[in-house]
């Protein structure tokens, strides 16, 4: 395949080409790890967010705020240098940048779902309350599966913060997008220059992004206007 490249585009921008779509893969494996990962974190926060115990709210919401006053480059750092030169281990890259993501994931996640939830009315949870149903079947019943349509395009317009914030792990040494594209922009060889590489590594993630910023419009405008289909109109 990189000969294939080679000759349809030359030497050496279609061997930069090919590595380029290459390491993409590793870009696209880290965001789905981060989201799949950081989401069941996210679910597990926003239930303890919105549960009827103080200390449990409480712990969630010093998670939430922490982790979203902690710049993402600051967990790659403690998670892929820090922590491990501090208890003398070394780390793979792989597991530091998905630890990093699957925090900084989380945190805000889980603050666009408990926002979720909280819209619902509160007549939905007083009705399933007097149908002597508990807390988890509430969520379960009622709750959830009307906080998922309000939270379905905010959190796949996240997904694009998350392909954004991949390009940040390689400053510990993950061989992705960003990686290989800064070692070709800083290569002595003609045809690899800083103005050909960036704006090259621009467009593949505008490939990467775009798609999920027009699906997360497309969401909000059709959720939108089902539910103004389904508010009932004054007389």
């Amino acid at each position: 395949m990189k000969d294939l490249f080679a000759a349809i585009l030359g030497e050496p921008f279609g061997i930069v080409v090919f590595q380029l779509l290459s390491a993409t893969q590793f870009t696209i494996y880290l965001s789905l790890i981060a989201f799949f990962g950081g989401g069941i974190l996210a679910g597990i926060i926003t239930v303890i967010r919105v549960a009827p115990f103080k200390w449990g709210k409480r712990l969630a919401v010093a998670y939430i705020w922490f982790f979203q006053s902690t710049p993402l480059l600051m967990l790659l750092f403690l998670a892929g240098l820090g922590v491990p030169r501090l208890l003398g281990f070394n780390v793979d890259p792989w597991f530091a940048a998905s630890v990093s993501l699957i925090i900084y994931t989380s945190a805000y996640l889980s603050d666009v779902w408990r926002g979720a939830v909280e819209a619902i009315p509160s007549g939905q949870w007083e009705a399933s309350e007097a149908l002597g149903l508990r807390f988890l079947q509430m969520l379960r019943l009622v709750v959830l599966p009307q906080a998922i349509v309000l939270a379905l395009a905010p959190t796949v317009g996240f997904m694009v913060q998350i392909i954004k914030g991949t390009s940040l792990a390689y400053i510990i040494g993950f061989s992705d997008l960003m990686q290989i594209g800064k070692r070709w922009a800083n290569a002595p060889v003609d045809g690899t220059e800083p103005f050909v590489i960036y704006p090259l590594m621009a467009l593949i993630y505008f490939a990467l992004c775009f798609p999920l910023s027009l699906y997360s419009r497309h969401l909000e405008k059709r959720l939108g206007a089902v539910k103004r289909a389904a508010t009932p109109t004054a007389a």
